[in-house]
């Protein structure tokens, strides 16, 4: 059977905005612990690479120079940004994306793991059809701006590095992060061989505030760029039916060669940045249906997997052990090692330990009872959802 690739290393842990801010190092390390304490890193089937950092060319293949070139000064040097117009220091600087020394080197070791991701993947001289970067998907930087705990835009600039090297291909981009994937979005906004499709949390309660079914890509690229704005509180049946139910029919209309994923789990019910409604049970039957979808629709079986959101330390080490998992075809125990759950604890992770690696939302049955509507408000959106893919979305993608 084919090999899996795991791009990790802990230097991951530089990428650091402060104890305060909302994207904690800490969950890749409680998630590297969890998927050792299961076994998956001594699978047979996994290979391990530490990445390496991208390099300004790889940058430059998205990224403004003068932009990049900020980047480096701040972090060199974070106190000189005191004083500076916050709009003319590219985003940077502000309560989501605080500078901070060696900003720099850890943004560009996020976007070389990425890089190495995809250059597994499509290496025809090795036997890894999947890879997995879990301190990838940082989707909200844009050309010349950070944006959204996002500096440099890593899963879009291994995109650009698919297509210089193999200009033939078509690429899928599956976003299932609770934000929009809008950095990414952008960067292939023109674009037809690269199709961004994006499954979040409505724009209008949540941020960055876009991603409606009205962008459609621009030029040659419309009708390229595809948004499922959810309702808050879409749980985990209303959503994987709305899944198998447009995924694989958009993917057989676009014929994608490749599909890269951004796995954020801030789509988890408890999540504190977020509204949405699935549990650890449900990304993982995410996980599986991705899977079996690369088998079926995909020309070239290949699957690039990042990171992204997930701002619940005691739900992202286990949703994204139930993605490598998914990867090498494994089910794990849902009894959640004890060697784990000691090291979550001596973490002093100011949450409730869990016990179960596969969980339910048990806050959902209670909503609907307490108000039918809510119910009936997630339906309707996805009802409109429906009729968008098969009045707009899929006669595109057939012309």
């Amino acid at each position: 059977m084919d090999k899996v690739g795991f791009i990790f290393t802990e230097d991951y842990y530089k990428y650091n905005f402060g104890e305060h801010h909302p994207l904690q190092p800490v969950r890749l390390e409680l998630t590297y612990k969890l998927m050792e304490s299961y076994g998956l890193l001594q699978h047979p089937r996994l290979e391990i690479q530490a990445p390496k950092m991208a390099t300004r060319e790889d940058l430059y293949l998205l990224h403004d120079k003068e932009y990049v070139d900020a980047v480096k000064k701040f972090s060199d040097d974070p106190q000189s940004i005191i004083g500076e117009n916050l709009r003319e220091t590219y985003g940077l600087g502000t309560l989501d994306n605080p500078v901070f020394r060696g900003m720099f080197e850890a943004s560009c070791l996020a976007v070389g793991a990425s890089i190495a991701a995809a250059e597994l993947v499509m290496d025809e001289d090795n036997e890894i059809n999947t890879a997995l970067n879990i301190a990838g998907g940082l989707h909200h930087a844009m050309r010349r701006m950070a944006h959204g705990f996002c500096i440099f835009n890593d899963v879009a600039v291994a995109i650009q590095k698919i297509r210089i090297h193999h200009p033939d291909l078509k690429v899928l981009y599956l976003d299932i992060d609770a934000h929009h994937g809008d950095g990414v979005q952008q960067a292939f906004y023109e674009e037809r061989d690269v199709l961004t499709l994006s499954i979040h949390q409505d724009g209008y309660t949540l941020f960055p505030g876009t991603g409606f079914m009205e962008e459609r890509g621009k030029d040659s690229g419309y009708g390229y760029s595809i948004n499922f704005p959810l309702y808050p509180g879409t749980y985990d049946s209303a959503y994987i039916s709305m899944f198998k139910r447009h995924i694989p029919e958009i993917m057989k209309a676009f014929r994608p060669d490749v599909l890269v994923t951004q796995l954020g789990v801030d789509t988890y019910f408890a999540d504190p940045l977020t509204q949405l409604g699935l549990s650890t049970t449900g990304h993982y039957k995410i996980f599986q249906l991705i899977k079996e979808y690369v088998e079926k629709y995909t020309t070239q079986k290949k699957w690039i997997a990042v990171g992204g959101g997930g701002y619940l330390m005691s739900a992202v080490p286990r949703s994204w052990t139930l993605a490598l998992a998914s990867m090498l075809d494994v089910t794990l125990p849902n009894t959640i090692p004890e060697e784990w759950i000691t090291f979550f604890e001596q973490k002093h992770m100011d949450e409730p330990t869990p016990y179960e690696l596969r969980d339910n939302n048990y806050r959902v049955e209670e909503q609907i009872l307490k108000n039918p509507m809510f119910s009936v408000r997630i339906e309707e959106r996805l009802d409109a959802i429906e009729k968008y893919v098969v009045e707009e979305v899929l006669p595109k993608l057939r012309e």
